[in-house]
């Protein structure tokens, strides 16, 4: 039995899990009720797991900020055949926007060899810089922000004022977003979801150039395994939010001036990153009912080769209602 983690095989299963997430949280969508929505998606993913052929240690497991249901830390999937894997988890990347139905809610699941993941620990909040493949190695997320964005734009071959910057609307940003736009810059705000944020910074088509900003130190590593195979560049800074965090971030022994880079983010190039959307998206379309069924669109991508994958599938109605019931039960 080959011990590679990103096998087309796994990529296969892969996909089935974040598509068995995002249909048990789109029965919440628009609801209001985004802990629902999370729950369902979790136990989901969470039974998808037992058929998985990999012995599977949950690394970022997810909602411990603010304690959702969750895949814990720690906590083993798979069948126990197969690659030993670390796993990083997010069951609805983006609660809020499924409960509000908006857009660019995902369900997102990525592996990677076991001892390969940072392990944030007491770590919630980082900072982050994300370039594409252009700017790879030329951008220091201790530059002054109008330094960065001159050099992505060159990069780019873009003008500074071309750039389209993906910032989180929180008020813990309110210097960074004027630094950006005295920079000349444009910027789009998310409410939620720096996951796809990262995502969007990478891949061609999205409009996004950069990403900037403090966002969940899990979804940093999550993102950071698709940065790596897209060939971007994440750059961290670890950035607690209350006095309570900074001090179990220093007694765990974190060094809060350390530049955490994409490879101490994920240490392996055979990875494997799956995605799906719930709501529609700026990459992937949402969960959507057709007459043949329950139509999802997912992507894998696999760190080995390098490749990107999109995949489309329909659940017909007697299908889909299994999974709910399985979800719901």
């Amino acid at each position: 039995m080959t011990r590679k983690v990103s096998t087309r095989h796994l990529a296969v299963e892969l996909t089935a899990i974040t598509d068995a997430a995002a249909l048990a949280s789109f029965r919440w969508l628009g609801k209001g009720r985004k802990k629902m929505g999370d729950g369902a998606a979790v136990d989901a993913m969470r039974r998808g797991f037992m058929h998985m052929d990999i012995d599977g240690l949950v690394v970022i497991g997810e909602g411990e900020k603010d304690e959702a249901p969750m895949l814990y830390n720690g906590e083993r999937v798979g069948s126990g055949k197969g690659p030993q894997v670390d796993v990083a988890v997010d069951p609805v990347e983006g609660t809020r926007l499924l409960a509000l139905g908006k857009p660019n809610s995902i369900a997102v699941v990525a592996l990677s060899p076991r001892g390969t993941m940072f392990n944030p620990g007491p770590a919630f909040y980082m900072n982050k810089l994300v370039v594409s493949a252009q700017a790879r190695g030329l951008v220091s997320i201790n530059d002054p922000i109008g330094r960065t964005l001159e050099t992505v734009a060159r990069s780019l071959g873009k003008k500074v004022e071309e750039l389209m910057v993906f910032v989180l609307d929180k008020d813990r940003h309110s210097d960074l977003i004027r630094d950006i736009r005295e920079a000349g810059a444009r910027i789009q705000l998310h409410t939620d979801g720096d996951v796809a944020g990262a995502l969007m910074a990478v891949m061609p088509g999205t409009g996004v150039d950069v990403m900037m900003g403090t966002g969940g130190t899990p979804e940093g590593v999550l993102a950071a395994a698709a940065v790596r195979v897209l060939g971007g560049e994440m750059q961290g800074l670890l950035n607690p939010q209350s006095t309570a965090e900074a001090r179990a971030v220093r007694e765990a022994g974190f060094d809060l001036s350390r530049v955490l880079r994409t490879e101490d983010l994920v240490a392996s190039d055979d990875i494997l990153f799956a995605a799906t959307g719930i709501t529609d998206g700026t990459f992937l379309a949402g969960v959507t009912q057709t007459e043949s069924g329950i139509k999802t669109s997912a992507m894998v991508m696999t760190g080995s080769s390098g490749t990107v994958r999109r995949i489309e599938s329909v659940y017909t109605p007697l299908r889909h209602s299994q999974l709910e019931m399985q979800a719901f039960a």
